[in-house]
This record gives structure tokens, sequence and C-alpha cells, in this order.
């Protein structure tokens, strides 16, 4: 399989995945990500589960203590003032949090099926725009950024005394200036680069003669495979959607 098939794949099933399907078109697509972890990624697909837990695990904590313990109704309840109950705000954070989790367990799939491959040489494998991949690289490269700011970050409250290196309570109740410190950090990072590490190193002509020098993959036959069954789905999703609306 080449890196361009698995990006369409990836693509399509998130696509499907963002558009709200249904109970059985959710169901369809849980099942063609499940067989393409299975057959594609195999024994990394565990490593690719884990990361969209710990990706969507915080956020699932907090909606689900901002809509089930203390709004106490869903948006739709709300919208039509009508008495909520909190197992329609539970229902309507699992939906949000489950929809979140496919779609970063895909991304991480996809990912994963070519570890082999350095993330320049995977962008430089597609198919895409020079502008496209340009912003692709440069988004990846933000992501060790944001490791960065959360060490430094973390260390700095540690140092200070607001948080503490094992669980506590005052790790609770301070979380939120970890949140504040990590951000302020990142933003400041970023725009040191774009301000004056960027320009410098004149980083934005060196990678487009970097992504220049590679050839983008056509699709295999494998890849062809993968497409249908993903359109197919799409059809299916698509069809549910359509014989769903009264």
């Amino acid at each position: 399989m080449t890196p361009n098939g698995a990006f369409a794949v990836g693509f399509i099933l998130v696509a499907l995945a963002v558009s709200a399907p249904g109970p059985r078109g959710a169901a369809l697509l849980v099942l063609v990500g499940l067989v393409f972890a299975l057959v594609e990624v195999r024994g990394a697909t565990l490593v690719a589960l884990r990361r969209a837990a710990l990706v969507v695990g915080p956020l699932a904590a907090f909606m689900g203590v901002v809509w089930v313990g203390i709004v106490g109704r869903s948006p739709a309840q709300i919208a039509a003032d009508a008495a909520g109950t909190r197992t329609a705000a539970l229902v309507y954070v699992a939906l949000i949090c489950g929809r979140l989790f496919f779609i970063v367990a895909v991304v991480q799939l996809v990912v994963r099926r070519f570890a082999a491959l350095t993330p320049l040489g995977f962008v430089r494998a597609l198919a895409l725009p020079a502008t496209v991949k340009r912003v692709l690289v440069v988004t990846l490269s933000l992501t060790e950024t944001l490791r960065q700011a959360i060490d430094r970050a973390h260390i700095a409250l540690i140092a200070a005394g607001t948080l503490t290196r094992a669980l506590s309570w005052r790790n609770v109740v301070h979380f939120w200036r970890l949140i504040q410190a990590v951000w302020l950090s990142a933003i400041t990072i970023v725009l040191g680069r774009i301000r004056d590490k960027w320009p410098v190193e004149n980083t934005l002509a060196r990678l487009d003669r970097a992504l220049a020098g590679g050839k983008s993959q056509s699709f295999a036959g494998r890849d062809l495979l993968w497409l249908m069954i993903a359109l197919a789905a799409a059809v299916l999703v698509l069809a549910d959607r359509i014989g769903s609306v009264p």
C-alpha cells in the first residue's frame, strides 16, 4: 500500500465521521476501520488506539463534568427549551467523543502504517500540491514544539511548587495553570520560529527544495481495493442518512 492510498482512505473515513452518521453508519465506519487496522497495521493497532485514547480522554472527562455534571441537559434539549436529563447529556458527550476518537484513531492508523518512513519521506510521497505539503511538514514540526512546551511548563510549575511530580490534589486544583503555561509557551516558541528562526535560516525555501527532490507514488492495486471499500462505505452511510430523514 502506498502513502497516497492510505491518505485517501483515511480522508474518506474522516469525512464520513465528521458528517455525523447514524448508528448503522457509525457501526459500518468502525467495522471498516477495524478491518483496515487488522490487515494493514496489525500489531501497531494497539499503539494507535492508546494514543487516540490519550488525546480524547481529557476532553471526554471535561465534557462529562460540564454537560453531565453541571448543565444536565443536551444541546438539543436546551435549544428546544425542554426539561433535560443527564442521560441525554451523557449520550451527547459519548457521541462527540466517540466520533473524535474514531477520527484520531484513523489518523494514527494511517501514520503507523508507514512507521518505517520519516515524516518528510511520507509527505514527499503524497501526490499533493507543494503548498499543502509545506503546511503538513510545518504542522508536524510544531508537534514537537508542543511537546517541548509541555515539558517546559510542567518543570517550571513543579519548580515553583504549584504542581507535584506524583498524583496529588494540588495537581487537580491547579491543572488549569499548566494548560495556561503550555499555551503561552507554545505561542512564544511558534512566534519566535516564524519571526526569527525560519527567516534567518531560510527554512521555507530549503523545505521546498527538499520536497521537490522526491517523487510521489501512484496508487497501487491494493490502494484501489481499499478505495473501493471506502467508497462503498460512503455510499451506504449516505444512503442511511438519506433514508433516516423524515
